[in-house]
């Protein structure tokens, strides 16, 4: 599928399924990720993959099936082995190229903006920062006034 006009955009939960499916076959096989979901997370794919399909539903049907914390298991992997920069950028590649090839749409594109999102806010969380980023700070009590 090479074009856009011959790949649909993301459609119900098979769609979601099939595309968590085959990013987590791309990433367990990923000479960068595959030793932390193998080696150090010890991801148990069949118990995985249904979880981060009612993750995406939500994220992209709004279907509400989703109702755990992201970032903890981060953090629990973070203090077993080190989750850098390089490993939030090769999940974002690697999520962003399968979404790319299976399909094409606001959904397939709000797809890649929430990953993006996501990455972003678990890594600052992660390195002590906020969960977005303030791109307009709040005046202090006593601040701006004359």
């Amino acid at each position: 599928m090479s074009t856009t006009a011959a790949r649909s955009d993301v459609a119900n939960r098979a769609d979601i399924d099939a595309l968590v499916a085959e990013f987590y076959r791309r990433a367990f096989a990923d000479e960068h990720l595959g030793p932390i979901f193998l080696d150090v997370a010890r991801v148990d794919l069949s118990a995985h993959l249904p979880v981060m399909g009612d993750f995406w539903d939500t994220v992209l049907l709004r279907a509400g099936r989703y109702h755990r914390n992201a970032l903890r298991p981060h953090v629990a992997l973070a203090v077993q082995g080190e989750l850098t920069e390089a490993h939030f950028a090769r999940w974002l590649e690697l999520w962003t190229a399968t979404v790319d090839e299976r399909h094409a749409g606001p959904r397939a594109h709000l797809a890649k903006t929430q990953a993006t999102r996501i990455a972003g806010s678990i890594r600052r969380r992660l390195h002590g920062g906020p969960a977005e980023l303030v791109t307009i700070e709040p005046q202090h009590p006593g601040e701006g006034r004359p």
